[in-house]
């Protein structure tokens, strides 16, 4: 496998190699582990990004922007530009079809997990500033940032010409620190519930909550 695409030169080549290597070649030694950490990584320097950027944004817009910034939809972009999907191991039955968002979401966290382990957190933050350059500038332009109830009553437009509804399902704690429970559904489907410290919050990590399970049944 050439390095057309690498970002990154690794000084442990091993660590590239096992970054590549998804479960489904069987092989007991596979990315699941490096696809952990390089997660954990990701949250932290996306985080640290966004707190630097902008100081009027407020914790839930930081982790409203930050769950779109590491979505399987952005991280499979950045993996496809990459050439990740063309340079991983994989098993032939995944090779035989087209590889679904989430395979090229774990490429991308486990290549960045390798990256931490071969050249620490500095040389991750380099690579996941450019990688994920163009979502990050998005951030301080709101009215072009990902908008999850804007897409879903597109969505729940097209296929049924109605727009979604959203179910106040169970509110706790006092006036002053309230948390609502909001599930999105379409006609007469109910997707996974979600809170927020505001009705209006609660409906917008509801429909991320039922964008991320249509995207899932949209990969098959």
């Amino acid at each position: 496998m050439g390095d057309r695409s690498e970002d990154y030169e690794f000084e442990n080549r091993a660590l590239l190699e096992l970054a590549l290597t998804h479960a489904s070649t069987g092989r007991s030694e596979n990315n699941e582990r490096l696809e952990f950490l390089g997660d954990t990584v990701l949250d932290l320097i996306v985080a640290e990004e966004l707190y630097g950027l902008d100081s009027a944004l407020s914790e839930g817009e930081m982790t409203e922007f930050k769950a779109w910034v590491v979505s399987r939809e952005v991280l499979a972009g950045a993996a496809r530009e990459l050439g990740l999907g063309e340079r991983a191991y994989l098993g032939h039955g995944m090779r035989a079809r087209k590889l679904p968002r989430s395979v090229f979401a774990n490429l991308y966290e486990a290549y960045l997990g390798a990256i931490y382990l071969d050249g620490g957190i500095e040389a991750a933050r380099a690579f996941t500033l450019r990688s994920l350059a163009d979502p990050l500038a998005r951030v301080s332009e709101p009215q072009e940032t990902h908008n999850p109830k804007q897409e879903l009553q597109q969505r729940s437009q097209q296929t049924t010409g109605e727009p979604p509804n959203y179910q106040l399902i169970d509110e706790r704690g006092l006036a002053h620190s309230k948390a609502f429970l909001v599930a999105a559904e379409i006609e007469d489907r109910r997707f996974p519930s979600a809170w927020g410290r505001t009705v209006k919050e609660a409906e917008r990590w509801a429909a991320f909550e039922a964008l991320q399970v249509l995207d899932a049944e949209s990969e098959g």
